[in-house]
């Protein structure tokens, strides 16, 4: 998609689901210069009270739950696009309220197609996966590979089967209904506005203070990192590009892959930080490997992340500074 195409986003009303979030109120800059944003989101993290626009003429909030049917589907009436990006996130989170994760991922997905499915217009569905229906094992995963949940028994898994469900669910509605649906898979996301879990935030606050960086198990989990500002330009391309309706694609950078002890240390040494590795017990099912195939992201959005590692270290500490 070349610049003029890309100018030719305008004149819309994009409804994101969760848009006060991380990447949610990120996206909004991108949206705000030639379009209206209606936020629907319940604010248990909300990164939107901290942007410079949050209060800009084009944005408009609604307070509301996923669960919640009948707002929903009322609040959405009158958008021509929408992003499905709320969910229940963090391991902690998730191993603490299974029952809660499986009911806002997989009832608050069907509200958000089931109201979709009555607008007006509907130009575009964008929903949130995750790479962890990928299972325990990714390596080089692409969007056809099989997807490998674990067993019932932990508490973990109740979100990758969650999400996956909702993956399922809007492919039918795309097929059954030709409902223009997306699916992106997300690779560790990471950067300024993050709230919440997130290892690369909390082992940059812990070594801008200098204090010891906690890593559970042995350190030797392999991650893909990518920055926030690649994951808003692959967003924008799944709301935008006409090839994106009816697929599904992994978003990440494989050229940030490493293990949890080496991002430890290449933030104490890109931040110059006296911090020390201190190892924690781990006492849940964990992601050993996980690193992206994206070449179809590639060959159909002509899409390819660009931010380093270092480089988004850098940019988090930034803006983590400004926040003390």
């Amino acid at each position: 998609m070349s610049s003029s195409e890309k100018n030719l986003f305008t004149n819309n009303r994009v409804f994101i689901i969760g848009g006060a979030g991380f990447i949610g109120s990120s996206f909004i800059e991108r949206l705000i210069s030639h379009n209206d944003v209606i936020v629907y989101d319940n604010l248990s993290r909300d990164s939107l009270k901290y942007k410079k626009y949050a209060n800009h003429p084009r944005v408009h909030v609604i307070e509301g739950d996923i669960l919640d049917k009948e707002l929903l589907k009322t609040s959405m009436q009158g958008a021509t696009h929408v992003i499905h990006m709320a969910a229940i996130a963090g391991i902690d989170t998730v191993t603490n309220d299974p029952i809660k994760t499986m009911r806002v991922n997989m009832i608050g997905t069907a509200n958000v197609l089931e109201a979709a499915a009555t607008m007006e217009r509907c130009d575009r569905v964008v929903c949130f996966s995750t790479s962890e229906v990928y299972g325990q094992m990714a390596f080089r995963s692409g969007e056809r590979d099989e997807a490998i949940i674990g067993t019932a028994e932990e508490r973990r898994w109740s979100y990758a089967v969650s999400k996956l469900a909702g993956e399922h669910l809007a492919q039918s509605y795309y097929q059954q209904l030709k409902l223009p649906t997306v699916t992106i898979r997300p690779f560790n996301i990471y950067g300024p506005g993050q709230i919440g879990e997130g290892a690369v935030k909390s082992m940059i606050e812990r070594a801008l203070m200098n204090e010891p960086i906690t890593i559970y198990g042995d350190g030797a989990q392999i991650r893909s990192w990518c920055y926030v500002d690649d994951m808003i330009e692959a967003l924008f391309l799944t709301l935008t590009h006409p090839n994106a309706v009816g697929e599904s694609f992994n978003i990440g950078n494989k050229n940030t892959t490493l293990t949890t002890y080496h991002l430890a240390n290449t933030i104490i040494r890109v931040l110059s930080s006296q911090s020390v590795i201190h190892y924690g017990t781990k006492n849940y099912a964990d992601i050993e490997l996980r690193m992206p195939n994206t070449d179809k992201a590639k060959d159909v959005l002509q899409f390819e992340a660009k931010i380093d590692l270092e480089e988004g270290i850098r940019r988090t500490a930034v803006f983590l500074r400004t926040m003390k």
